[in-house]
């Protein structure tokens, strides 16, 4: 093994016997499935705002969306400008109310139980129909953190593409398997942390490489004017609305992220979303910018090398740290992919898991068993997920951006407008929200599968319009809400929990 490849190989290794360590903490610490599931609901601010977007950026912050901006420039800024008004928005208005919601609501632990519990749904298909959805899209979802996983350590190490996979895979079900949420908060907590340091330091060494702002701009421009033109592509077209409405839409997705809303459910007491909120939208804003960055500033340094392809391209984080950096500080770095890699991942497991024991099982098996055995089918449920996820993300082809945008569409579709509107009309129905959900679901799945024309416009649109569409008429036509919903309801924006 080089001197390269030691310094790095031991910047990993301290980081994952970390990871595991923080899981094995935890362990013991798990005495019930709402520990497991929600912590207790005992999370602080600052650990609720940087795991909350840890797990919702994942690898696509320093694979994906670089990868996106190396192609295209500044056109990646309508992206980016979607997904920072979408996560304001998520922390301003759905945050607080969720958190007070969920527990006046049967004290609620998972989105689905939610659903029931704030619908009176006895019959138990909002819960099994969310259920199914969830490991729908988290499946694709997960793969996606897989497919990033292997690409880092094939990259660094030279590591086969499977054997890559299966080193990521195992250590994400470790600490995810023992310690539960806790586990995957305070690891996300200290994830979010590395991978704010690494989106920061590249694009910074890299101008101080150009020779300094200006003439980083300078070479860019010469090598394609268009790359700095938020309004056309690299081609110098004018960009049409369809695309640029589909890159704006991503800030849709934000508000039927189960992994990213179980955090509001979690904070210890709903007055601290406040400083969540502040904390994140610094973390978020500052990321993405610099995200955006890596990928033009890669352009300019890699001219001699140029990354060909949307998958090659992707690598572009990786290829500039062994390029700008000592082989212990790129260690460290590149550990941030791992990191952003096992903050979502994780979280997903988790969600997952929680959706087959809380709201399958127990519809399912109609009985009441013990916190331990719960716990324990909620353990092998992220064994069992992971594994299939793994299956899926085999194709070393795979393209994280394609992967995660199928599934960011596919939640915020499916529960993005479930969840405005259950937060905010008394007058919505059970069978609103099941209808809601089904269209919001089933329309991009269809969507996703035509391509051409209209089609082509982002799945999340289409999706959620139809979802929020479909609960309205269905809600109006029928009956309307107990007296006992509509008034939880009211009790809800004067809770002090």
């Amino acid at each position: 093994m080089s001197e390269a490849s030691l310094g790095t190989f031991i910047s990993f290794g301290i980081y994952l016997i970390f990871m595991i360590g923080i899981g094995w903490y935890f362990y013991s610490r798990t005495k019930n499935l709402s520990d497991y599931v929600l912590g207790g609901r005992g999370l602080n601010a600052w650990v609720t705002s940087l795991s909350a977007q840890a797990s919702d950026m994942s690898g696509w912050l320093l694979l994906g969306l670089p990868g996106y901006a190396y192609l295209v420039g500044l056109e990646s800024v309508w992206l980016a400008s979607g997904l920072i008004v979408g996560t304001y928005i998520n922390w301003k208005f759905i945050a607080k109310r969720l958190r007070k919601y969920t527990q006046i609501a049967g004290n609620s632990i998972t989105l689905p139980v939610f659903f029931e519990n704030r619908f009176r749904d006895k019959r138990g298909i909002l819960r099994v129909l969310s259920a199914l959805f969830i490991i729908i899209f988290f499946l694709l979802y997960t793969s996606s953190g897989f497919v990033a996983g292997a690409k880092l350590f094939n990259t660094v190490f030279g590591i086969p593409y499977l054997y890559a996979l299966t080193i990521g895979v195992f250590v994400i079900i470790g600490y995810t398997f023992l310690g539960g949420f806790m586990a995957v908060s305070w690891t996300d907590f200290f994830q979010g942390m590395l991978m704010f340091f690494a989106i920061i330091t590249i694009p910074v060494l890299g101008i101080i490489a150009l020779g300094g702002f200006n003439p980083a701009v300078t070479k860019i421009r010469d090598i394609n004017p268009e790359l700095l033109n938020m309004f056309t592509s690299v081609k110098g077209e004018d960009l049409k609305f369809i695309p640029v409405l589909s890159l704006i839409a991503w800030g849709l997705g934000y508000y039927g992220q189960p992994h990213i809303l179980a955090r509001f459910m979690a904070i210890s007491s709903s007055d601290k979303i406040k400083k969540a909120r502040r904390i994140a939208m610094g973390w978020v804003i500052i990321s993405i910018a610099a995200a955006v960055m890596v990928g033009i500033v890669g352009r300019a340094l890699l001219t001699g090398h140029p990354l060909v392809g949307k998958v090659a391209s992707e690598t572009v984080f990786m290829v500039l740290v062994n390029q700008l950096t000592t082989p212990l500080v790129g260690g460290i770095l590149l550990a941030a992919i791992l990191a952003a890699v096992m903050s979502t991942a994780d979280s997903q497991l988790l969600v997952t898991s929680s959706a087959i024991t809380e709201d399958l099982y127990r519809v399912i098996v109609k009985k009441e068993p013990k916190d331990k055995t719960l716990i324990w089918i909620s353990r092998f449920s992220v064994i069992i997920v992971a594994l299939i996820a793994f299956f899926i993300a085999l194709d070393p082809n795979s393209s994280v951006l394609e992967l995660v945008s199928y599934a960011w569409a596919g939640f915020g579709a499916t529960f993005g407008p479930v969840v405005i509107l259950s937060l905010f009309w008394s007058r919505m129905t059970a069978n609103g929200a099941i209808a809601g959900i089904f269209t919001g679901g089933v329309t991009v799945l269809i969507w996703n599968s035509i391509s051409g024309g209209i089609f082509d416009l982002y799945e999340i649109v289409p999706g959620f319009v139809i979802s929020a569409v479909a609960i309205v008429i269905v809600s109006l036509i029928d009956n309307k809400p107990p007296t006992e919903v509509i008034e939880e309801f009211g009790r809800v924006k004067v809770s002090k929990i």
